[in-house]
């Protein structure tokens, strides 16, 4: 059965940072593309990360101060997020694909950045 499972959401201040976690099970871990989504209330989903292998690519709305990497013994994915601001309030999305489209996703976990 495959699982995503976000952890690390929460409260915080503009400015802040938060590292997101995202432990899969159930699924050649290492074989696939793992990917970070957010959706915010009243918005389309966005795309935020994705990772394959050891390549990274970023929106442009987050390039610079969010950063995803992967720990494939633990079957983790993290997203570190930095200089958090009001309009990265969402709740965030890891995904998993081998192909296209994403086939696996997480139940999300809530982030909320005050002002």
């Amino acid at each position: 059965q495959v699982q995503l499972v976000e952890s690390g959401g929460g409260l915080v201040q503009a400015g802040d940072s938060l590292r997101l976690s995202c432990a899969a099970s159930g699924f050649t871990f290492s074989m696939y593309t793992l990917g970070w989504f957010r959706q915010a209330p009243g918005k389309e989903r966005e795309f935020l990360a994705h990772i394959r292998w050891g390549n990274t690519t970023y929106a442009d709305s987050v390039k610079g101060r969010f950063t995803i990497s992967r720990d494939n013994a633990k079957n983790t994915v993290y997203l570190q997020m930095n200089s958090l601001n009001p309009e990265d309030t969402a709740i965030y999305y890891c995904a998993a694909r081998s192909g296209t489209p994403y086939a696996y996703w997480g139940q999300g976990t809530q982030v909320t950045v005050s002002s």
